[in-house]
C-alpha cells in the first residue's frame, strides 16, 4: 500500500497555479540545462510558474559540492562539470530520465528534507507501476532496489544496485536540480565514477532489471507519481 501521509506531501497552498510540465526533445547539453534552469528559478522566484522538466543528457560527469576526487576514477573519459547541487559524482547519459524540479517551497512546506523524501517517492511510486520495488536506505543517498540473484555481499546481507540519484539545490527556497532514473543507460559508463561516493554496490536500470519499457511509457508515470505527491501538472506546448 502506497503511503500518502503529510511526510510526503508536497501539495501547493490553496490558490497555487498547475506545475508546468516540460519534456525536452533530443540531448540537452548540460551548460544549456544550468542556464535554463537558472533562468526559470529566477522567474519562479519572482512568482512565476513552477515547472518540472526532463531531459536526457549526452554522456557526462556531474561534481556535486560534496565530490571527493579520489571518485573520479576516469577524468578523461566524459566531460566533467562541476555544478552547485548537494551531493557527489553522478553520470548523465543517453536512456537516463533527468528531471529538474523547480519548486517554490515557499508556496508548499519549507522543509528541505520533506521535499527530499517527496523527491523519492516520486521515484519508488513509479517504479511501483511498473511492478518494480525501490526502496530507501538511511545511510545511502538515492533508491534502491533488491538484488536476490546476485551474490552475497561481502557482510552477509542481499545485493542492492541504486537505480536513482538525487541531487538538490536552493535558492530563495525555490528547488532546482532533481533526480535522474535509469530507465536504459549504458551501465558501464558508470564506471568512471564512484556514483555518489558509495563503493560497493552495483547500479541497474529498468532495461537491466527485465523490463524492456521506452522512455515516454515511464514519463508517463512518473507525471502521475508526480501529481500524487505535489499535486496538478499542466503539459507546456
Amino acid at each position: 500500500m502506497l503511503r500518502t501521509d503529510l511526510e510526503f506531501s508536497m501539495l501547493p497552498k490553496l490558490g497555487s497555479r498547475p506545475v508546468r510540465w516540460r519534456i525536452a526533445d533530443g540531448l540537452v547539453p548540460y551548460e544549456e540545462a544550468v542556464e535554463t534552469m537558472e533562468r526559470e528559478v529566477a522567474a519562479i522566484s519572482d512568482g512565476g510558474d513552477e515547472l518540472v522538466w526532463l531531459v536526457e543528457h549526452p554522456p557526462l560527469y556531474t561534481a556535486g559540492t560534496s565530490a571527493d576526487a579520489r571518485d573520479l576514477v576516469d577524468p578523461n573519459r566524459f566531460p566533467v562539470f562541476g555544478t552547485g547541487r548537494g551531493g557527489e559524482y553522478t553520470y548523465h547519459g543517453p536512456g537516463q530520465r533527468v528531471a529538474y524540479v523547480m519548486i517554490d517551497l515557499k508556496r508548499r512546506r519549507q522543509d528541505v528534507r520533506a521535499f527530499v523524501a517527496a523527491l523519492e517517492e516520486i521515484v519508488i511510486r513509479t517504479l511501483d507501476m511498473m511492478n518494480v520495488r525501490g526502496e530507501r536506505r538511511e545511510d545511502r543517498v538515492g533508491v534502491w532496489v533488491r538484488r536476490p540473484e546476485k551474490p552475497l555481499l561481502a557482510d552477509g546481507t542481499m545485493a542492492e544496485d541504486k537505480i536513482a540519484a538525487l541531487g538538490i539545490r536552493l535558492r530563495k527556497w525555490v528547488t532546482f536540480h532533481g533526480l535522474s532514473l535509469n530507465v536504459d543507460p549504458d551501465l558501464d559508463h558508470f564506471s568512471g565514477i564512484v556514483p555518489c561516493g558509495i563503493s560497493g554496490y552495483g547500479v541497474t536500470s529498468l532495461v537491466d532489471l527485465g523490463l524492456p519499457v521506452m522512455m515516454a511509457d515511464v514519463d508517463i508515470r512518473l507525471r502521475a507519481a508526480f501529481e500524487q505527491v505535489f499535486g496538478e501538472t499542466v503539459s507546456e506546448v
